[in-house]
């Protein structure tokens, strides 16, 4: 999961395949930073369905991620304790089942430089695992490309030496 309206286009998808089910809870996460997340108990007692899946998403530590667990009443009333076990539970399952993809946090530059400074900078850049988008070569060289976040600092003080670099930071991927 990208971003809300692909988080939105799947529960619309869920109803629609489980058109007699009486309720699709889910809890998602997005974000480099866990910053954006939401629950929903979708008529169930509140924080008996959206929390606890959402407990499992953070002892999980995940990010980019929906969870959606659909109920067909049956009969048999749960209770709070009951529901809380049951979509708990469902989860963690889901979570051990699932194919979990690691990406490391990157973040995006611009970097305009000399021609003549360009052997020193792409080996600065190299070393430090740059990964290039797109570049383009004349007098005043530019490229664009993702280096690990955790590589900022250093990236830094590399290109202290050159005063006619100039570097924008342009978000995280």
């Amino acid at each position: 999961m990208h971003d809300e309206n692909e988080i939105k286009a799947r529960i619309d998808a869920l109803w629609k395949e489980h058109h007699n089910a009486t309720h699709v809870c889910y809890a998602w996460r997005l974000g480099w930073d866990y910053g954006k997340y939401r629950i929903n108990d979708d008529g169930e007692p509140s924080g008996t369905a959206g929390k606890p899946i959402y407990g499992q998403i953070q002892s999980a530590e995940l990010t980019n991620i929906l969870i959606a667990v659909v109920r067909y009443y049956g009969g048999t009333k749960l209770g709070t304790g009951g529901l809380i076990d049951a979509y708990k539970t469902a989860s963690k399952l889901c979570i051990e089942e699932a194919s979990i993809e690691v990406r490391p946090v990157k973040d995006r530059y611009t970097l305009t430089f000399g021609y003549t400074d360009m052997p020193a900078i792409m080996k600065v850049l190299k070393d430090l695992d740059m990964e290039k988008n797109t570049m383009t070569t004349e007098d005043v060289c530019r490229i664009d490309f993702n280096l690990g976040m955790t590589r900022a600092e250093e990236l830094n003080k590399a290109l202290a030496d050159w005063s006619t670099a100039e570097l924008v930071h342009l978000g995280r991927t």
